[in-house]
């Protein structure tokens, strides 16, 4: 009897929803279909295996980006950036996570880059050198554990007790002679090493700044009975905001300061991961993008992907003297500590791109060091020269507790290209360091054979 009247304002709704889902829907069967298609075309080109293998990055950068976990085991970054794991550490900021490895490194049970466990109790007669620092000391980008600083810096030490041996003659003798003639006739010839078995734990942590490195050493190196410890840093503190003791994880202090970014990042982390793990968007990045990681994010571990050099350098001269202020006092603590403990403390500022004079640069290193922004080029020679400063008047504070090396322009006479990034080293660069730390530690008296008088006759 009554006609009943649809709506038109509900109808224009239902059927603009109706067409909404069918558009998503046509996007999803598109989606899919691309999918089956590159999964096709990787079938028959062979290349399948070789995609389902690739992390968004060449193998040997992944394996060593830093994936940042929580102390229970979980992913806290919001995507997956690397292969090489972190977790938080309340004490020394965040700690290697142990017993990972890949194929480029090993992290032992006790979170020190070495196949091998350590035990804490040293057996007799070896002797125990720890190398401290941050990812150029750990090796960041290198082949394989043996070509680490650490590793050649042992064999070169192994090398020396085998030559002791075997041309005696060419080291000073155990017993000094008892005429004029043969003091003379040994007087340049460099003392022995003691004999042993020479173990240098390679503990750097990629990121690692000063006050990382004094925690390090109180609390879990000193435990280890460590015959000698060398610590390579500066640059990191330079790069370390004045307002922060020692580098953390930021992702985790950000649960705290940022919860609704946070809790942003959990919810969308599945659907984000999910897209990143495509064929469709593997190949794209594989074939058409190629991403590698910015200089920043090389040479600073801990820096996000979209870090710029602004958000890192000091901001004034100001800023720049409480930063090296800060690892000053962190310095003398750690010598300190390390006198007190009766080991010796050998520390070194480590290399850095700018400490090569322009007119030395390689190809490679020139075409690093051009896209350093005008700032970086004068703020970092400006806080090494600060940091050199400091360091020697420490070591005249302290003349037998502290052994003092500057590296910072070790690189300028090198004809091979010494730098992958600002601050990382190729294997020619880790070649000449290494050399160089062998020829500072087999200068230590604690390590050398003090020649005992002769006899009276």
């Amino acid at each position: 009897m009554f006609r009943k009247h649809r709506n038109p304002y509900t109808f224009r709704r239902s059927k603009s929803g109706l067409q909404v889902w069918k558009t998503l829907g046509w996007l999803l069967l598109i989606g899919v279909g691309i999918e089956l298609g590159v999964w096709v075309v990787l079938v028959l080109t062979g290349e399948r295996a070789k995609l389902a293998s690739y992390k968004g990055q060449p193998a040997d950068v992944y394996a060593y980006q830093l994936q940042m976990l929580s102390p229970n085991g979980k992913s806290v970054s919001g995507r997956s950036t690397g292969q090489l794991n972190v977790q938080p550490d309340w004490s020394m900021g965040y700690r290697l996570k142990d017993e990972q490895n890949s194929n480029y490194w090993a992290i032992n049970p006790q979170g020190f880059r070495a196949p091998e466990p350590l035990p804490r109790e040293k057996p007799p007669g070896e002797v125990r050198i720890f190398l401290l620092g941050s990812s150029a000391t750990f090796g960041q980008g290198l082949k394989a554990d043996e070509q680490t600083i650490a590793r050649r810096l042992e064999q070169r030490l192994q090398a020396r007790l085998a030559q002791q041996k075997q041309s005696p003659e060419k080291y000073k003798p155990t017993t000094l002679p008892n005429t004029a003639a043969g003091l003379q006739a040994i007087q340049s010839l460099p003392r022995q090493l003691k004999s042993g078995t020479y173990h240098v734990i390679n503990a750097a942590v990629p990121g690692y700044a000063s006050g990382n490195q004094l925690a390090q050493v109180a609390l879990e190196i000193l435990p280890y009975q460590p015959d000698v410890i060398v610590v390579m840093n500066g640059y990191d503190d330079l790069m370390l905001a004045s307002d922060q003791e020692m580098a953390i994880l930021e992702p985790i202090t950000q649960r705290i300061e940022k919860p609704l970014q946070s809790a942003w990042q959990s919810v969308t982390r599945p659907f984000l991961e999910f897209i990143r793990n495509t064929r469709t968007f593997k190949a794209i990045q594989f074939y058409l993008l190629k991403p590698q990681p910015s200089l920043p994010q090389q040479a600073l571990p801990l820096a996000s992907a979209n870090a710029d050099w602004l958000d890192y350098l000091p901001e004034d001269g100001a800023d720049l003297d409480e930063r090296v202020q800060r690892y000053r006092q962190n310095m003398k603590q750690l010598i300190q500590l390390c006198a007190g403990a009766r080991v010796p403390l050998i520390v070194s500022l480590q290399p850095e791109i700018t400490g090569i004079d322009v007119d030395n640069y390689t190809s490679t290193e020139a075409a690093i060091a051009s896209t350093l922004p005008e700032n970086y080029q004068t703020l970092i020679p400006e806080g090494y020269a600060q940091l050199e400063l400091s360091n020697n008047e420490l070591e005249k504070a302290f003349p037998n507790n502290v052994k003092i090396l500057n590296y910072y322009p070790l690189f300028n006479d090198l004809s091979a290209a010494a730098f992958t990034d600002p601050v990382n080293l190729t294997d020619d660069g880790t070649k000449a360091l290494s050399e160089r730390f062998y020829n500072a530690i087999a200068e230590l008296p604690q390590l050398q054979v003090i020649p005992s008088q002769p006899q009276p006759q």
